[in-house]
C-alpha cells in the first residue's frame, strides 16, 4: 500500500513539475520583446508577412485588431516586410526585408502569423 502511495505522489509531483515548467517557458516567451509578433495581411492579390515598427510614433499596438483599426481609420500604415531567408548558419529565418505601406481596403485582412522558424528583430 505504501509503495502505490509513493508511486502515485512521484507521478503526481512530476506532473506538477513539467506544468510549472510550460508555464515558466510560456510566461519567458511572452517576456521576449525582442522577437517581433508578426501578422500576415492577405488581400485579393496577394498576402505579406509584416511586423509592427518599434518605437514609432503613432504606430499601432502589435495586435491584429490594432493594426486593422489602425488602417481604417488612417487609410495606410508603414510596417516592416518580412521574408524568409538563409541565416550565416544555414539555418532558415524571418528577417525584416523593407519598410512598405499597406493601404487600406475593403477586402483586406490582418491575421496572427507564427513562423515555424526563429525571426530577427527589426532594425
Amino acid at each position: 500500500m505504501k509503495t502505490t502511495s509513493l508511486r502515485r505522489f512521484g507521478a503526481a509531483a512530476t506532473l506538477a513539475a513539467v506544468s510549472l515548467a510550460t508555464v515558466f517557458a510560456s510566461v519567458t516567451a511572452m517576456a521576449d520583446t525582442t522577437k517581433p509578433l508578426l501578422f500576415k495581411i492577405v488581400t485579393v492579390k496577394d498576402d505579406v508577412i509584416v511586423a509592427v515598427p518599434p518605437d514609432e510614433a503613432g504606430a499601432p499596438r502589435p495586435d491584429a485588431a490594432a493594426i486593422g483599426q489602425a488602417l481604417a481609420a488612417k487609410g495606410a500604415l508603414t510596417l516592416w516586410q518580412y521574408a524568409t531567408r538563409k541565416a550565416a548558419d544555414g539555418a532558415l529565418e524571418m528577417a525584416p526585408r523593407a519598410k512598405i505601406s499597406v493601404l487600406a481596403h475593403d477586402s483586406l485582412r490582418v491575421e496572427p502569423y507564427t513562423p515555424a522558424v526563429r525571426v530577427v528583430p527589426v532594425p
